[in-house]
């Protein structure tokens, strides 16, 4: 790895100011756990590491009227431990408690994992389900991006020169609703996606489905907001039909590739299978909130 040079600023305006300096050769640390591995392997090259863990607002959660506003550098543990934030987005949390090691739980962060790009990553279908927004600062001020706008392909994301990733906001939750992640790994633990499903839904009294929202992670160059298979289940009430053709419409949106975890047809199967048991999961949530 070259030599960097390594800064720790300890507001968002400073660190705007650093990273317009660098014109693209600095990138911006909240855990490391990608980061590092990927300079040391010669994957990424930069002048300067920006570490923001010092940043007040990027390592806080706040419980705001419509929401909760979480920092980018908030780790997976100090999320896991967030009661309140567990009782509203149980599936955001389920899928950023399955990043790596419980060591690796104390420093990977929400922000690093939709910021690095992979299409695998496990905290971002559950962020886009769950219809999370993301707070960007950059030499223009600020602005608000859905989470699913935010990568373009593998590795790449929509962020501008000097532009960095604040907080996420996500929303408060209607009465009757749950969300779920799920995703299925050739091992039991610490090992990357062969799909991922986030899903959140919302339904009436009479358990009729009036809203929803279902993401797909690892079967496509991005992260993947499925408008067919939200469409499979409003109006019903999630039955057998509901399910067979959200099945069918998640297997349909994948375009996946071949690996070693798994080849183009079995990801396809797997994004249907996935798809019926995470709704299920969503669904009985609802129904106790």
């Amino acid at each position: 790895m070259a030599n960097l040079d390594y800064s720790s600023p300890s507001s968002v305006k400073e660190v705007v100011k650093i990273l317009t300096a660098a014109k693209g050769k600095a990138k911006v640390m909240a855990g490391g756990t990608d980061l590092l591995v990927q300079l040391r392997a010669g994957r990424l090259k930069a002048s300067t590491i920006v570490d923001v863990k010092n940043i007040s607002e990027l390592r806080t959660i706040k419980k705001e009227k419509n929401g909760f506003t979480i920092g980018a550098a908030v780790s997976g543990a100090e999320l896991g431990a967030h009661k309140a934030v567990n009782k509203a987005w149980p599936g955001v949390v389920e899928g950023l408690e399955l990043i790596g090691s419980t060591q690796i739980q104390g420093r990977a962060s929400l922000g690093g994992n939709l910021c690095n790009g992979s299409p695998a990553a496990d905290g971002v279908p559950g962020m886009i389900a769950a219809g999370a927004t993301c707070l960007i600062a950059g030499p223009k001020g600020t602005r608000t991006v859905p989470v699913e706008k935010i990568v373009v392909s593998p590795g790449k994301t929509s962020l501008k020169s000097g532009e960095f990733l604040v907080s996420f906001f996500l929303p408060n939750r209607p009465k009757k609703s749950g969300d779920a992640y799920l995703r299925f790994i050739p091992r039991t633990e610490m090992d990357i996606a062969v799909v991922g499903v986030g899903v959140s839904l919302t339904i009436d009294k009479k358990g009729m489905c009036t809203d929803a929202r279902v993401s797909l992670g690892a079967v496509a160059p991005t992260a993947l907001l499925v408008k067919n298979c939200a469409n499979a289940l409003i109006g019903t009430n999630i039955d057998e039909d509901a399910l067979n053709a959200l099945s069918e419409a998640a297997s349909s949106a994948c375009n996946p590739i071949d690996d070693k975890r798994g080849t183009i047809k079995y990801r396809t199967k797997v994004a249907g299978v996935l798809a019926r048991r995470a709704t299920v999961i969503a669904l009985k949530r609802a129904r106790k909130n």
